[in-house]
């Protein structure tokens, strides 16, 4: 199937698939969306599993996809839901549509091509961290104009340990491999939350704290994670530039 027509970005629709059980962390999850892809709010749609079915018309006059993270949920785990979620993401990279996944959905990702997810809790990563291009991200078209090393927000105790078939590792880190990849042309995922600025890293750690204490172990080590926190101008950019590059034909904010 031929891609989709380009569009001017303040047109384009943007599927934002969600798995948050509170509404208050639905609602900011898209603000995040909002503020990193600089488009208008209306302009997604957004699609809660935990409330919402799906199936493959959801991809009808969508521009792109991006899933987002997910506190309560493993991209390792066979929710009733979840099964609908992988057929999704095989069908958007047949209509040659563009997906981006963060963080779990990097995950969910990684699992509906092929790859492996695992939970790592020793290898558990919290706040503001150091990542690093491969050779192949330094000549991706997304992250060519990135610097070789920058910081990005992390929030997770899964991660890939393995690749789909045909996937180009992108990123990685000292903790772990594979912390960005891309299948195709088309479909991209990041471990680390492309979504997140240092002052929204802080609101879902704060909101989710009850579920990294076993990695964390102690008030006083998440504090630490909290006082880590720092603008992370590098990687902010990126949810606009894969707009730019992949979706719309033009440059500049919806918002």
């Amino acid at each position: 199937m031929q891609s989709p027509s380009k569009k001017p970005l303040s047109e384009i629709r943007v599927l934002l698939i969600q798995a948050r059980n509170t509404l208050t962390m639905e609602q900011q999850e898209q603000q995040c969306f909002v503020e990193r892809c600089r488009i208008r709010l209306n302009q997604f749609v957004p699609v809660n599993l935990t409330h919402t079915a799906l199936s493959l018309d959801t991809l009808d006059d969508i521009d792109a996809m991006m899933i987002g993270g997910s506190g309560e949920y493993s991209a390792r785990k066979d929710y009733p839901w979840m099964q609908d979620l992988l057929d999704l993401c095989r069908a958007a990279y047949d209509r040659q549509l563009p997906v981006f996944g963060s963080c779990w959905g990097h995950q969910v990702l990684a699992r509906a091509f092929g790859g492996t997810v695992i939970n790592d809790s020793e290898r558990a990563e919290f706040g503001c961290g150091d990542i690093e291009l491969t050779q192949a991200g330094q000549e991706d078209l997304l992250l060519c104009d990135f610097p070789i090393r920058f910081k990005a927000n992390l929030g997770h105790h899964d991660r890939v340990t393995v690749l789909p078939p045909g996937a180009v590792e992108l990123a990685f880190n000292e903790s772990q491999r594979n912390q960005a990849f891309r299948i195709g042309e088309t479909i991209y995922g990041t471990q680390f939350h492309s979504e997140l600025d240092a002052r929204r890293e802080r609101e879902r750690l704060e909101a989710y704290w009850h579920l990294y204490e076993k990695e964390l172990g102690s008030d006083e080590a998440f504090q630490r994670v909290l006082d880590s926190l720092a603008d992370t101008t590098d990687a902010d950019h990126l949810l606009y530039d894969f707009l730019v590059k992949l979706v719309a034909n033009d440059i500049g904010a919806a918002v």
